[in-house]
């Protein structure tokens, strides 16, 4: 089922919930790859229904460029959604920006408790109170039993649980491990945009995590970030924007002298052919 109304949404939630029947809630902005259905897949058996939303959510774009690259192929996505699953249990919304909007394609704010202005929030400002507005207006749409986000955006997964507090959301967050290539690679939509070589030189980045995660293990907390600078400093068209290692609680550094301690991830963001793509691994 297809819907690319909000109102028509509504409709069939409300049927559902009066044969309390429950929603896996898979929010999506397109561009579907296998890590997408592994998701789908986790929340279909977790659930009566599978709801998918397909939807490229302007209000978290700080760069209008990066905003009209962004690869849509809505009709390819429910074809592939399709092949994987019942059509009569799963629910497809792919609305135009209007039909989210209206005439105020504006975010709401909202607050994180500083999870927002680390990482990510650094580098695009205001990135995350677009993805609070679009979730709240989706989380209350399809008011779902579990939602499902997948570990490559973890400090979005750490801002969704935030979100739902903020909002006393009866809704349980599940973050799913991160989908890999053979090679390593973090399965993203924006890999679409690699040339054949590019795919070879991303790959690095993962290879760079895995170096990070052994010198760890070995005790070398001191030499780990130069050394993972080092490496992307000999790399050709592989640019680092930033490695860090913080904890997964609340995102903050950990410098080597705090070294070790539970709950330690490495972080990367780099870029191949001019295309963000963002990674990371646990540590201990």
């Amino acid at each position: 089922m297809v819907f690319k109304s909000k109102n028509e949404v509504a409709i069939k939630i409300k049927a559902l919930a009066s044969e309390d029947l429950s929603i896996g809630f898979v929010p999506t902005m397109g561009a579907l790859h296998d890590g997408h259905i592994a998701l789908m897949k986790t929340a279909a058996l977790e659930n009566d229904v599978l709801a998918v939303s397909i939807f490229v959510n302007p209000t978290q774009f700080n760069n209008s460029t990066d905003l009209d690259k962004y690869p849509r192929n809505v009709g390819k996505d429910i074809e592939l959604i399709y092949s994987h699953f019942d059509k009569e249990q799963t629910i497809i919304y792919t609305p135009d920006v209007d039909d989210v909007y209206s005439d105020q394609i504006i975010a709401k704010h909202y607050a994180y408790g500083g999870l927002e202005n680390k990482m990510e929030g650094a580098s695009r400002p205001g990135h995350f109170d677009g993805v609070g507005t679009i979730l709240e207006f989706l989380f209350h749409l399809f008011k779902p039993a579990r939602a499902y986000f997948g570990e490559k955006d973890f400090q979005q997964l750490q801002i969704v649980k935030s979100l739902r507090e903020q909002l006393a959301l009866d809704l349980e967050i599940i973050g799913c491990p991160i989908s890999r290539e053979d090679s390593g690679l973090a399965r993203s939509s924006r890999n679409g945009r690699l040339t054949d070589l590019g795919w070879i030189t991303a790959a690095k980045i993962y290879q760079s995590l895995l170096l990070a995660k052994e010198m760890y293990a070995s005790g070398k907390y001191d030499r780990i970030q130069k050394t993972v600078e080092q490496t992307y400093d000999k790399i050709e068209n592989l640019d680092l924007e930033y490695f860090t290692i913080a904890r997964e609680v609340d995102l903050e550094t950990a410098p080597p002298a705090e070294m070790p301690q539970k709950g330690l991830r490495a972080f990367v963001v780099a870029h191949v052919d001019g295309v963000r793509l963002i990674d990371n691994m646990k540590l201990s």
